[in-house]
Formats: C-alpha cells, sequence, structure tokens
C-alpha cells in the first residue's frame, strides 16, 4: 500500500543487511514513524507492546527475529531460546507459533555456518508468501462483494462492517478482512465501510480508518456499540472481520468484541464473513471456547486512551477514577454455527471441519 504516494509494507530488512525496520504503529495515524529492531529483546518488544500486531505480521516479525539471533549466534541453543523468547510474547494468534516452528524446523538441520543466510532467506520467504496469500484472499472476497453489489441499485454502494484493524497493517501488505474492500474499490465497484473504533486500543479508529483515507476507500467511524442498530436499520449488507486464531472445526478467535457482531448479524440475517490465511488455522485444535488460551493485557489498555490534543501533542489521558480496577481480555471466540463462510487463499469455504479440511491435503484430510 502507499504513504504520501510511496509504496511501504509493514517490515523490510534495514539497509545494514541484518537489522529489520518496521512501521511503529503505535504513532499512528499522527505521526508515521519507523522503528529499527537490532536486538532479540528489541523483536519480543515490538511483538509485546504492538509496535506491529495482526497474526501476519506477528509471525513475520517473528521470523526476522530468529534470523537476527542467527547471525548473533548460530547455536542450538540459540535457536531454540530466540523460538521460546518470541513465543512468550504473545499467546492467542497462532501465526506466531506457525512461523517459529517453520523457522526451525528448516534451520535446525543446517549446519550453523550457514544457519543466519538460510534463516533471513527464510524470513523473507515468508513475507512474500503473506503478500501472495493476502492477495489471493482479496481476489476470493473480492466476488462476493461483486455478488452483493449486483443486487443493489446502480451506484448505491456495499456497506461493509469491519472490527479491529485486519488490513494491510496487520499483514505485510493488503491485509485479509480488507484486501477484499482495496480491490473493490480499485476495481470500481462503489464500497463503503463502517470502521468500528475497537476499544480499547482503537486500532479501528487508529489504524483501519488511516489506511481507508490512504486508499481512498469511502468510510465512517463509529463506536463499536452502533453496529448492532446499523444492521437493525438495513445499513449493513455484510460483517467482514480477519481472525487470530481458528479452530479446525471453524471457531473463530478475533479481537474482543467480535462475537457480540456475530451475534447481531445472525439476528438481522446480515452475513458475517471472516478472511483468514490457512496459516491462521490451528488444526491442533476443535473447541474454540476451551482451547484457545485468550491475552488478558494490562489494564492501563482501558483507563488510558492516547490522543493527540489541540496543540499537537500526542499523549495518553485516564478516562475513569484510578480507584477503578480494570480487566482486558484481548479477544473473544465465534462459535462456528455464527460464521457464514471463511475466506482463505485457498477459496470461500464453510466454516466446520468438513468446510475447512479440503485446505489441509498435507495433514491427510
Amino acid at each position: 500500500m502507499k504513504v504520501g504516494g510511496k509504496h511501504y509494507t509493514t517490515i523490510w530488512p534495514n539497509a545494514d543487511g541484518r537489522a529489520v525496520d518496521v512501521i511503529d504503529q503505535r504513532w499512528l495515524p499522527h505521526e508515521f514513524r519507523v522503528a529499527t529492531l537490532r536486538k532479540l529483546s528489541e523483536f519480543a518488544t515490538a511483538i509485546r507492546e504492538m509496535w506491529v500486531r495482526g497474526a501476519p505480521l506477528i509471525g513475520v516479525t517473528a521470523a526476522y527475529g530468529v534470523a537476527w539471533q542467527m547471525a548473533e549466534d548460530p547455536s542450538d541453543a540459540a535457536l531454540d531460546d530466540a523460538r521460546n523468547v518470541l513465543h512468550a510474547t504473545r499467546p492467542t494468534a497462532i501465526n506466531l507459533r506457525w512461523a517459529l516452528d517453520l523457522m526451525r524446523n528448516h534451520l535446525r538441520n543446517l549446519p550453523p555456518e550457514k544457519r543466519a543466510q538460510a534463516a533471513y532467506a527464510k524470513a523473507a520467504e515468508i513475507a512474500r508468501l503473506d503478500i501472495e496469500t493476502n492477495k489471493a484472499i482479496g481476489a476470493n472476497g473480492l466476488e462476493i462483494i461483486r455478488g452483493i453489489a449486483a443486487g443493489k441499485k446502480p451506484g448505491e454502494p456495499v456497506n461493509i462492517l469491519t472490527h479491529c484493524n485486519a488490513g494491510w497493517l496487520a499483514t505485510v501488505d493488503y491485509g485479509t478482512a480488507t484486501a477484499p474492500i482495496f480491490l473493490a474499490a480499485d476495481a470500481g465497484i462503489p464500497v463503503h465501510v463502517y470502521v468500528d473504533e475497537t476499544r480499547p486500543r482503537n486500532q479501528g479508529a487508529h489504524l483501519t480508518a488511516w489506511e481507508m483515507v490512504a486508499h481512498g476507500v469511502p468510510h465512517t467511524l463509529i463506536v463499536d456499540n452502533a453496529g448492532g442498530h446499523l444492521m437493525q436499520a438495513g445499513r449493513v449488507d455484510m460483517v467482514l472481520v480477519g481472525t487470530d486464531r481458528t479452530t479446525a472445526s471453524g471457531d473463530v478467535c478475533n479481537k474482543i468484541g467480535t462475537y457480540l457482531k456475530a451475534l447481531a448479524a445472525a439476528d438481522n440475517a446480515i452475513p458475517f464473513y471472516v478472511a483468514l490465511p490457512t496459516s491462521t488455522i490451528d488444526w491442533t485444535i476443535a473447541d474454540g471456547l476451551r482451547e484457545i488460551p485468550i491475552e488478558e493485557r494490562n489494564g492501563d489498555e482501558v483507563s488510558l486512551v492516547w490522543g493527540k490534543t489541540a496543540d499537537g501533542t500526542i499523549t495518553r489521558v485516564r478516562i475513569s477514577p484510578e480507584e477503578t480496577p480494570d480487566a482486558n481480555p484481548a479477544f473473544d471466540v465465534t462459535p462456528a454455527r455464527l460464521v457464514t463462510a471463511l475466506i482463505t487463499e485457498r477459496g470461500v469455504v464453510p466454516a466446520s471441519r468438513e468446510g475447512l479440511a479440503p485446505l489441509a491435503p498435507e495433514r491427510g484430510a
């Protein structure tokens, strides 16, 4: 995607050949900053403190973190340590484990002197694969939007409700849930996006809205709890979200509040689609409610909010009494029965074990 007319991905190798540059998303939409990661601890901090976020991008960042560590120390012990340090940063997004296991399995049987070069090449391959995957997700989702548009009056937009940020900032490029939207806009299909603010970190307001502005997509920012009202009023044609982990039976774990959108969509007979790469499917579990670990983040994210003041200062302000305790579950699980379909790079499939099975031929499905 483009920022100020210049093409960017969210992560890329630094000119020195070892460090890695990332868009530091904590400052968006008010400032565009690039951070350079030069230590394993910095890769871990970037993931944990959400300089980078979104399941696919977390995985790619972790892969580059392993590569950095192999350039520092290519031993088996260092490889295992890098894997463990990075895996401990965030427990819910499955792409983190997926990418780390890919890296370790690829490097384990190589002699130490070849590991650094091989690690950087593998991390770059994972990044390239993410871009190709998201383009394919976009192409498959585009056909759904095209179908909805065909049933509307000429020039009338397809109204899409999003939640959180599953845009190009959550991936290397294109995004998952936003890829069909960007491709539809590029194809001349009228679309309008209702952007949930997505408390407590406001990724919708800060990130998705910023992406929509950059791509020229008509959109409206709404508070999280307005989604149900808009559905009741007939102002939403489809809900389109991403996911951080999907079970082998089709349960979807995504940013907190997704489940409520799915309930409202079901009550109003509005299709609820989830866009994801197949790397986000956890084939080892079936029951999302019982088996997916839900990350509990710092309560400060609930009681303090970032914003830009009238004098241009970017700061945090408190919105609750200092004595009030906070709870901050970062994700919830939407049961497969509430999901209309899953949009993947390999096709649009039902959210069920039977629907997902063809996507995993390498597992003997």
